[in-house]
């Protein structure tokens, strides 16, 4: 980002050219700094401010400042490198933790989320219809689709999770127009997954995909929230992918506990009530 910031400067009038050097100079104040100070450091106007972040294609100074945090988040030690062999222990946490944070990170700048909205919409309407909620992975994905299940359990929507290829595609046939399945794939290219999407959508059930974009998977979808981290093919490679999956589904149970009725605090409070009697006899 930074070294398109600075190609960009002769391109610029001399006042942005200002603020351009200034987010180079120091680019961790600038994504902290409120628009008015930006603007005493750099010797311009606010507008001045707000122009130079739209000249290089971002919304305004909001937009502008959140990627770039973003992308000096990601700029830590050993971000995007493989563990290796020799490595001591605290060099093997810093490196597994950096890897999560920096695929979080990329997800937040490139979620879509008019597609989030749309995938919570597609829940909401088949739980508010009584309709099915099917969730299918298979191997780590099939962890996060029994995590999935459980979230959606607590809000009070009944679903399925299966990472069994054959009780999916039993269930990819039962499924109806209002119906939603929600399919987690890291690579978007296994077979099953993708047949059983194609059985589904025949059926007229709405297709979710947390998957990689330009996939078999995601072509397959009606919604995409993409998920795009490629995992390294080494041996200690640290795989965050389903970390990724399991803050994706924590953003659409949250945010389809927002769209749903009033009385779901309540419940909730009622299940951590039965929970802790269970539990510990209180």
């Amino acid at each position: 980002m930074l070294d398109r910031i600075s190609a960009s400067l002769p391109s610029l009038a001399p006042a942005e050219q200002r603020v351009g050097q200034l987010v180079l100079a120091d680019p961790h104040s600038f994504a902290r700094l409120p628009v008015r100070e930006l603007a005493e450091k750099a010797q311009v106007s606010k507008p001045t401010v707000i122009r130079f972040c739209r000249s290089l294609g971002y919304d305004g100074l909001a937009d502008f400042k959140l990627k770039l945090a973003g992308n000096v988040a990601e700029g830590v030690p050993f971000v995007h490198r493989s563990v290796d062999a020799d490595d001591k222990t605290s060099d093997v946490l810093v490196k597994v933790i950096d890897n999560s944070v920096a695929a979080f990170l990329q997800y937040r700048n490139a979620a879509n989320a008019s597609a989030i909205e749309h995938a919570v919409d597609a829940i909401v309407n088949a739980w508010k219809a009584k309709k099915r909620v099917e969730i299918y992975g298979v191997g780590n994905s099939g962890v996060v689709a029994q995590d999935a299940q459980h979230k959606f359990f607590r809000l009070g929507i009944s679903s399925q999770a299966t990472s069994d290829s054959h009780i999916q595609t039993m269930g990819a046939t039962m499924l109806r127009p209002g119906d939603c399945l929600i399919v987690i794939s890291n690579s978007g290219r296994t077979r099953e997954l993708v047949d059983v999407a194609h059985i589904a959508r025949a059926q007229g059930a709405t297709i979710i995909a947390i998957t990689s974009s330009h996939t078999q998977l995601s072509d397959s979808s009606h919604i995409l929230l993409a998920a795009d981290n490629l995992e390294g093919s080494d041996l200690y490679s640290p795989m965050a992918s389903r970390l990724l999956h399991l803050l994706i589904i924590d953003i659409l149970a949250t945010a389809v506990a927002l769209k749903m009725d009033g009385s779901l605090a309540q419940n909730l409070q009622n299940l951590q009530n039965q929970l802790q009697q269970k539990r510990y006899g209180i």
